[in-house]
């Protein structure tokens, strides 16, 4: 298969899972993924991160193959773009 057809036949919930497979190092029914399988989903996953998802997350791999880290200011502007990181939140004892 090549990257193209990979990359149209996985949708979010393929990733999602072949991600958990990735971390945990088994499939969601229980199987132990073999070694095999581990590296095939890992190259699928840092695929699809790269040329699908916009991820928000800490570190992920860009379209180039590169690794990307984001600063803690950028990971939280990533989280909440319309929230001014520089401003506090005030409530009156009333509002709690």
């Amino acid at each position: 298969m090549n990257i193209d057809a990979l990359l149209a036949a996985m949708t979010p919930t393929v990733y999602a899972r072949l991600r958990q497979a990735v971390e945990t190092g088994k499939w969601p029914d229980g199987t132990v993924l073999s070694e095999e399988q581990r590296e095939s989903s890992m190259q699928a996953v840092l695929l699809y991160q790269s040329k699908i998802e916009k991820s928000s997350e800490h570190m992920t791999v860009n379209d180039k193959g590169e690794i990307v880290h984001k600063s803690k200011r950028e990971f939280r502007e990533a989280l909440n773009p319309e929230q001014d990181t520089n401003s506090i939140a005030r409530f009156k004892q009333d509002d709690i």
